[in-house]
This record gives C-alpha cells, sequence and structure tokens, in this order.
C-alpha cells in the first residue's frame, strides 16, 4: 500500500465515522426535540438567574456551620465506604488474580461478583437499598460500599496481573509459602498503587455522595435538596459552594499524599 493510498484510507475512515456520529446526534435530538441554538441562546439567562438566586446572603453564611457539618459528614461516611470496600476488595483481588487467585473457581466467582456490582449504577444501587433500608446512613455507604468494590476489585486484580507476576514466581521458586509471598512480597511492592487508587476512590465517592444523599436523606446532598425544594436558592447556593471548595481541597490533599508516596 503506498503513503498516498494509505492517507486516503484514513481520511475516508475519519469521515465517515464524522458522519455516522452526525448522523447519530441528528436522529436523536429529532426523537426528544432537542434544539441546540435553543440552549446556546438560552445559556446568559440561565447565567444571570443562577447569579441572582444562588447568591449566598447573609441567612446562607448564619447556616455555614450547619452546612460545613453535613458536608463533614459526606465526607466521613465516603472514607468509611471507600476503605470498607478496598479491604474487601483486595482480599477478592488476591484470591480472583491471574497471578494469586487459589483455583480456577475462586478467579472465576471473584471475577463475576466484582463485574456484578460493578457494572450496576450507583445510583440503582442507591434506590435498591432504599427499598430494604429506607432513608438512612447505612443505605448510603451500602451504596457507596458495593460500587466501589466492584471498581476497586477490578483495578486490584490488574495491577496485581501487572505488577505482581514476577515476584510470585520468583519467591515460589525460594519456597515462600502463599502468605508470605502476598504479604511480604506483593503487598509491600504494590502498596504505593493501592493508595493511589483508594484516593482516587475517595474523592470520587465524596462526589457522588452529593448525589446519593438526595435519595438516600443523608449528608449535603439532602440538605442541598430540602433547600432548593423549598425554594432557599441562597443556601442551596451556599451549600453548592462547600461542596466545591470542599472537593477541591481534598483532591488538593489527595495529590500530595501521592507525590510524597512515589
Amino acid at each position: 500500500m503506498t503513503v498516498q493510498k494509505f492517507f486516503r484510507n484514513r481520511n475516508l475512515a475519519l469521515i465517515a465515522i464524522a458522519l455516522l456520529l452526525s448522523g447519530l446526534y441528528f436522529s436523536t435530538a429529532t426523537l426528544i426535540d432537542y434544539h441546540l441554538v435553543s440552549s446556546v441562546k438560552a445559556i446568559p439567562a440561565a447565567i444571570v438567574w443562577m447569579v441572582t438566586n444562588f447568591m449566598p446572603t447573609s441567612r446562607a453564611i448564619a447556616a455555614l456551620p450547619e452546612i460545613v457539618t453535613k458536608f463533614t459528614q459526606t465526607v466521613t461516611l465516603s472514607i468509611a465506604a471507600t476503605l470498607a470496600a478496598a479491604f474487601l476488595a483486595l482480599i477478592v483481588a488476591l484470591t480472583g488474580s491471574e497471578t494469586t487467585g487459589i483455583n480456577r473457581f475462586t478467579k472465576l466467582f471473584a471475577r463475576i461478583f466484582a463485574s456484578f456490582c460493578r457494572n450496576i449504577p450507583l445510583i440503582a444501587w442507591a434506590m435498591i437499598l432504599l427499598l430494604a433500608f429506607k432513608q438512612s446512613d447505612l443505605t448510603g455507604l451500602l451504596a457507596l460500599f458495593l460500587g466501589s468494590f466492584g471498581y476497586l476489585t477490578r483495578a486490584f486484580m490488574a495491577l496485581i496481573d501487572t505488577k505482581a507476576t514476577n515476584i510470585y514466581e520468583t519467591l515460589s521458586t525460594t519456597g515462600a509459602n502463599y502468605l508470605q509471598i502476598v504479604c511480604q512480597g506483593i503487598l509491600p511492592s504494590i502498596s504505593s498503587s493501592l493508595l493511589s487508587w483508594i484516593l482516587y476512590m475517595i474523592e470520587n465517592n465524596i462526589r457522588d455522595a452529593t448525589l446519593v444523599g438526595i435519595l438516600t436523606g443523608t449528608g449535603i446532598g439532602f440538605s442541598f435538596d430540602l433547600y432548593y425544594k423549598s425554594f432557599r436558592f441562597d443556601l442551596a447556593g451556599m451549600t453548592t459552594l462547600v461542596i466545591i471548595v470542599g472537593v477541591v481541597c481534598v483532591e488538593l490533599l489527595s495529590n500530595q499524599v501521592r507525590r510524597l508516596m512515589r
């Protein structure tokens, strides 16, 4: 194949993909009666409305301690759910990994169970658990736990298979038993990567916990929903500001910890 023919075929493929995506967009937009131009024109008015109504007032400033307390509860819930999920995910990942898996059955079971938990959306977990446990902190914690467990199990399995295969084979030849290989060889070698994944999951869960709280009636998500539905938009605006500042601070702290672990 000549160079000219190669680039011509690539350009034709890009054009075909662009046409396919454009056709998909216009067909779905027509189906739901969505108009892009009207949406763009509505943006300035929407910004003016948000600035006018969501601007924190003296009443919102007075409620700041309560809002911060609710956000602290959300952060605590997210950390607890993530750490519990990480502990169980590490055990399941070790038994389900191609490198450290005990047998074929444990590998298959671990992967199926983790995939099941991961592929159910977090909101779906919250709604399912809401029917059983009603609106409570436990419902929010379990929803975050199950979503985090599936995600972390898959990540830990990939991490073990990528970084620990040579370590497992080397220590096996020296006569080390399974626990010695895992505890003294594999876990120390992947500890920094494990911590990085856990910190990432904590950041992600703090964001998700806000939305889950609207359904489960807990944390700062429920406070925002309550303020918004009662037309106290200044308090809702202060709640949003606390969420933004809090999430940014958590992310900066998480990045600093990652740098120290390198």
